[in-house]
């Protein structure tokens, strides 16, 4: 598959005004995925992006979750970028997609070769690893496969982050427990304070719920006021890990 990314020389236009703006054409349905996940492109001007759109008619009602999916995608985003990580593919929602309200997900070239478990290996890419495994901390990831962590752009992605922000702490699944027990790294620590000081929640309100962002703000002073990657508890009564694993 080729990738569009016909970006004009000395274009001012960021991918988040492209996906925000542009005018949105499927391709195609996207294979592996329990929801509707579709391939589009979107077109402004000269400059065109692919990108990842799931429209909310698309989900599969969860009992566990609320419906409205999409939104956590995108607020999976805006949490990325209030913590200055930016692991997550920029992200916006358009409710005049194609198939009704939705989000659309900047489309990244990854290696098929690569996920999580190819790259743990790596001390290269040890730095972004644990900031995805602190940020799923953060969003509470009930679903961090080792094929949601993506190797592309000459960098480490997480993307797939419908399954995040639940208020019950136990719904923390993911592949990442290498560094379990392990100190927060102090970049990262003094990120998630910046992010609690600031309050920078301001993009989050219209996305989550009220509980949803109480119970965000909990986990991450939480991880501040003891800065270790958490240890699977003993007495945990559902798996810590996500099914099927890649």
């Amino acid at each position: 598959m080729t990738t569009i990314h016909r970006l004009q020389s000395g274009s001012a236009r960021p991918s988040l005004e492209i996906l925000t703006h542009g005018t949105v054409s499927v391709h195609g349905r996207i294979p592996g995925s329990s929801n509707v996940t579709l391939l589009v492109s979107c077109e402004l001007g000269a400059d065109e992006l692919l990108g990842v759109y799931k429209p909310a008619k698309g989900e599969r009602r969860l009992w566990d979750f609320p419906a409205g999916l999409y939104r956590h995608e995108i607020a999976a985003f805006e949490l990325s970028r209030q913590l200055g990580w930016a692991i997550v593919p920029e992200t916006v929602e358009r409710i005049d997609g194609p198939f009704g309200p939705g989000s659309i997900q900047r489309w990244v070239p990854k290696d098929a070769a690569s996920h999580y478990f190819t790259l743990r290996d790596d001390p290269a890419w040890y730095p972004t690893l644990q900031s995805i495994a602190a940020f799923d901390v953060i969003a509470n990831n009930a679903d961090r496969k080792s094929g949601h962590v993506l190797l592309a752009e000459g960098r480490v992605w997480a993307i797939d982050n419908g399954l995040c922000f639940h208020t019950d702490p136990e719904k923390l699944r993911t592949v990442i427990w290498d560094f379990e027990g392990l100190a927060l790294p102090n970049h990262l620590l003094d990120d998630v304070r910046a992010f609690l000081d600031e309050g920078a929640i301001s993009e989050l309100a219209n996305l989550l719920e009220d509980s949803e962002i109480e119970a965000l703000v909990e986990r991450a002073s939480r991880l501040v006021k003891n800065p270790i990657f958490p240890v699977i508890p003993e007495d945990r009564e559902w798996p810590p890990y996500p099914w099927p694993l890649v």
